[in-house]
């Protein structure tokens, strides 16, 4: 029985946070979703993957905004510096 609840509620968790996801709706939704995510990977395999999936995803994103923070902070320092001299 508790079993059921937990999946009905991951369930509707997802489905609400894809409705609060959608532009001009406000809302936490994609933070539904993945709660909803984790929720149904207990149970289901395939939540497990989609959820390690947008992790892989996130992280690569992070590095990725990380890589060009350091590139634009090193060019504004070169820049900054060969103009005053």
């Amino acid at each position: 029985m508790f079993r059921i609840f937990k999946v009905i509620s991951g369930f509707l968790l997802i489905v609400v946070g894809l409705i609060l996801s959608i532009p001009g709706v406000p809302g936490p939704g994609l933070v539904l979703v993945v709660l909803g995510l984790v929720i149904l990977s207990k149970h289901f395999h395939w939540a497990g993957r989609i959820l390690e999936w947008g992790k892989a995803r996130f992280e690569g994103a992070m590095e990725k905004a990380k890589g060009k923070r350091h590139k634009a902070k090193g060019r504004s320092e070169a820049g900054g510096q060969g103009g005053a001299a």
